[in-house]
């Protein structure tokens, strides 16, 4: 399968009072050779590691600290798909239940599910039923998804989901599958934190393709790695490996693909991935699908909308004390009242110079605030603390204070009207206007959304918006997903993105009344034409 022959350098993340023992690589990399390949033009040849796969395993294996014990006990290799991960990784999972002379070795087998786990699984199983060696000693049951070796006592297991189960486990290995699907943190930490500790080198073998929450354990883990490959970080049990191309690089350019893709030509067909990219660009809605499976790039969802890279271009300084008594339209998203409530000033351009300036206020329950750090790892605590969302008492939003709020604000602001979603109207909206404030309701489908959620993406495109790079706002814009109709209108649609998009919302409710405010209410709409997406 190999065509050339790896020149082996040690890792350069080896301590100096490590050292490369080529003996042991040797054993380990032999042993993988004695397994198949179990799937595919390669099914029943013998597993000759490619480059890539041995110069991880003999770095894993191969480098050891004084007391001859692994230097490494977690791997984390991030790879677009069909790379051949899932054989590497039930190869390793076959090596520490047989050869890695582990007593009553407990090898486990975990992913998001049980059937995501099963996959290396049952590759495993078959690669023992190939090799006569390890079938005469062990014992496969296929329904438990468990293989026992008789020889130590050891045994590899599928584990379920729940993590409630997962307490008291004593790891010596771990295959740790597809972990950027993983729902939350919960099973890394009982799988990896105190499992292995009775043991003298487990190891945690976490294999995945990059996801698209840039808020999960998945990309806290490529964040990690990041930073031990680039020295930001020093953790000497952490050893990071992350194929892909960078998100500058041009997506449909074959060198990218060969950078990304290090068993490309040899598991993967060249012309598969073409018809991929060709499809790709055919259908942009496929562009993040392709990034993300074949280039391993994370993206936030299957269909971007507005470029950070432009947004954050528009970050320029906000000043709220040079902004009073200026005239400014507001968009109000109430949300539930359980969740994160946006208001966003948006202040129309003095002269034909001027970018419209956006003044943005979030508000959360003080109650749920730690709950949802834990649900949603998001830092909502960290942004209370720096001033950029406020706390509500109670675990519900307290309506009476945000109105008390926009009192005060509209003492140093001239606030010509508030948008606010028609379907999702309160108590609050009836008492703002009593209150004198001039209330527009607004409609969250194509008609009401388009021409506005337009104007947003042309004016941060051509920088004639300012936004002072809050980062709640920008947390949200980054989340937007839009949706078109069969006519080209668009909207945000808050099913479909992926995380909070409610100040993204109120901003362009906030800005509809204000391009339609600029003229003397003649909306600017009928004086030229929209930007087409």
């Amino acid at each position: 399968m190999r065509q050339k022959k790896l020149a082996y350098q040690p890792t350069k993340f080896m301590l100096e009072t490590s050292h490369y023992d080529e003996v042991t690589a040797d054993y380990v990399v032999n042993f993988i050779g004695c397994l198949c390949h179990t799937k595919g033009r390669w099914a029943g040849k013998p597993f000759d590691l490619l480059p890539w796969q041995e110069q991880i395993i003999r770095d894993i294996f191969g480098t050891l600290k004084p007391n001859g014990k692994r230097q490494f006990t977690t791997a984390y290799i991030e790879i677009p798909k069909k790379n051949g991960k899932s054989e590497l990784a039930a190869a390793v999972a076959l090596y520490l239940l047989f050869g890695d002379g582990e007593p009553s070795a407990e090898v486990y087998g975990a992913a998001a599910d049980r059937q995501q786990a099963s996959i290396v699984f049952d590759v495993a199983a078959q690669m023992v039923k190939m090799t006569p060696a390890l079938l005469k000693r062990s014992k496969i049951l296929g329904a438990n998804k468990r293989i026992i070796n008789h020889a130590n006592n050891g045994f590899y297991q599928v584990l379920s989901a729940e993590v409630g189960t997962k307490h008291g486990l004593n790891v010596s290995g771990l295959v740790l599958d597809e972990v950027h699907v993983q729902p939350d943190r919960k099973l890394y930490d009982v799988l990896t934190k105190g499992s292995g500790d009775a043991r003298e080198q487990p190891l945690y073998f976490l294999i995945t393709t990059a996801g698209t929450d840039t808020n999960s354990i998945c990309y806290e883990l490529h964040q990690k790695a990041l930073g031990v490959l680039n020295g930001t970080i020093n953790d000497p049990s952490f050893y990071p490996v992350i194929f892909g191309a960078d998100i500058s690089e041009d997506w449909t350019d074959p060198e990218v693909w060969k950078k990304a893709n290090p068993s490309l030509g040899y598991t993967i067909d060249i012309s598969k991935v073409q018809t991929a990219c060709d499809s790709a660009r055919q259908n942009p809605g496929e562009e993040n699908s392709f990034r993300q499976l074949r280039l391993n790039q994370w993206v936030k969802q299957s269909i971007r909308w507005m470029p950070m890279d432009k947004w954050d271009a528009c970050t320029g300084r906000v000043s709220p004390r040079l902004l009073e008594g200026r005239p400014c339209y507001a968009g109000m998203d109430l949300s539930s009242t359980s969740d994160l409530t946006a208001f966003v000033l948006v202040f129309p351009p003095m002269d034909e110079d001027e970018p419209y300036i956006v003044l943005p206020f979030f508000w959360v329950p003080a109650e749920t605030l730690d709950m949802r750090v834990r649900r949603d790892h998001v830092i909502y605590d960290v942004w209370e603390k720096q001033g950029f969302i406020q706390t509500t008492e109670g675990n519900v939003v307290d309506y009476r204070w945000i109105e008390q709020f926009i009192l005060q604000l509209n003492e140093h602001y001239n606030i010509r009207e508030i948008a606010y979603d028609r379907w999702n109207a309160s108590m609050m909206v009836q008492t703002l206007q009593d209150d004198g404030f001039t209330m527009v309701p607004f409609g969250q489908g194509f008609r009401d959304m388009s021409a506005p959620t337009k104007e947003l993406m042309r004016l941060v495109l051509e920088q004639k918006l300012v936004h002072g790079g809050h980062p709640v706002l920008r947390w949200n814009m980054d989340n937007v997903f839009v949706r078109t109709d069969p006519a080209g209108n668009i909207k945000i649609d808050k099913e479909k993105s992926t995380e909070k998009v409610d100040g993204a919302v109120a901003l362009v409710m906030g800005l509809d009344r204000a391009m339609k405010n600029l003229n003397g209410g003649d909306s600017i709409y009928n004086h030229r034409g929209l930007i087409i997406l």
